[in-house]
């Protein structure tokens, strides 16, 4: 996996380019995003960077929260592990973070714990992204919402029976043992789902403001938690 950065989808609007034409964006509000901790292979077995995004009032996070970014937070446990001669990890000496995600890496990272990573620092000549986010949630939702079934006639003899999903025929056993067969569609949850998003083109990077436009549409919300990375996939 590449390293990416966490953000907030804002919402979505439309620009123009330098030959007039319209592209409908997603805007995103990407980073600043401190780097929290360094994985390595000696240590956690692979490599990765740890990120956080979006401070956290002192008064809200736990004392585990503040101790994990914080070098000078007195406890019990750092004072005996310090007296053993226990090296505690490097802390990025910041404010505790509302958000905590990890990005795996192929290789070692030169980054330090500590560095701010920005939007136009990652992706500054990154043409195409990969973004991860939760869709909508739907609730309960029938099977013609949920799977794009047709539904069955709306006419005379059919009692109110039109968004009704039909027999399930042989998938009502599944080799004897009394149950439906594992896969069948039919009514339920819909939505709240960690969804991806390849490969989608970087219109703009607006560095002062922490955003960056996309072309399309994003998974979630207005105001949900987003996942940005370079994508590997090649575009025809």
């Amino acid at each position: 996996m590449a390293l990416g950065l966490l953000g907030l989808k804002v919402g979505m609007t439309q620009v123009y380019d330098g030959e007039g034409r319209i592209a409908p964006v997603t805007v995103l509000q990407v980073g600043p995003c401190p780097v929290l901790q360094v994985r390595d292979q000696d240590r956690d077995g692979y490599d990765a960077l740890q990120l956080g995004f979006l401070d956290k009032a002192r008064r809200k996070a736990t004392r585990p929260e503040r101790g994990h970014v914080s070098a000078d937070l007195e406890s019990k446990r750092r004072r005996a592990r310090t007296a053993a001669g226990v090296t505690a990890p490097a802390k990025a000496n910041c404010e505790p973070q509302r958000y905590i995600r990890e990005f795996r890496l192929e290789k070692p990272s030169e980054i330090k714990v500590g560095e701010v990573l920005t939007a136009e620092r990652v992706f500054k000549d990154v043409p195409r992204v990969d973004v991860i986010g939760t869709t909508k949630g739907r609730g309960m939702t029938g099977v013609m919402k949920r799977h794009n079934f047709k539904g069955l006639r709306t006419s005379h003899g059919v009692k109110k029976g039109s968004r009704q999903r039909g027999s399930i025929a042989s998938n009502a056993s599944n080799r004897g043992s009394g149950r439906p067969k594992k896969g069948i569609r039919m009514a339920g949850h819909l939505g709240v789902d960690r969804v991806t998003i390849r490969n989608l083109d970087i219109v703009r990077i607006d560095a002062e403001k922490h955003l960056i436009l996309i072309r399309g549409a994003v998974p979630g919300a207005n105001g949900t938690l987003v996942m940005i990375r370079p994508t590997n996939k090649s575009k025809k």
